[in-house]
């Protein structure tokens, strides 16, 4: 299934496996995914997985500073492509479709996607 991994903030390098089910992203100590971040509201972010089009899709919670994706903030709920930026408060996460066994190899991931996303530099 897909993940969320942390790129940065507070708790970069965190991962979590996102499932076949709902998952509410915020501050609030009773989500399962709690990102502390003072810019975050409680209930901020919900990641949907509809299973007749076996997509992800992200929606903002009428939170205060809003959800970006790809530098762009989502006003309606937005379909979620692997290597997707997320923007939430000062927090970056990066959505993924893979699923992974621990916190290393999604790090492994993540580095070996960033480094295909830089541009070569000619001098």
């Amino acid at each position: 299934m897909a993940s969320i991994i942390v790129t940065s903030g507070e708790q970069e390098g965190d991962y979590y496996p996102l499932g076949q089910r709902t998952n509410v992203i915020g501050r609030a100590e009773s989500l399962p995914i709690q990102i502390l971040d003072e810019m975050i509201s409680r209930k901020h972010l919900q990641i949907r997985y509809d299973k007749e089009k076996s997509r992800y899709y992200a929606l903002d919670m009428r939170s205060r500073h809003g959800v970006f994706v790809n530098g762009r903030r989502i006003t309606e709920e937005t379909a979620l492509v692997d290597s997707d930026q997320i923007l939430i408060g000062r927090t970056n996460l990066m959505f993924t479709e893979k699923d992974f066994d621990d916190r290393d190899s999604a790090l492994s991931h993540f580095k070996k996607v960033g480094e295909r996303s830089r541009p070569t530099q000619i001098q």
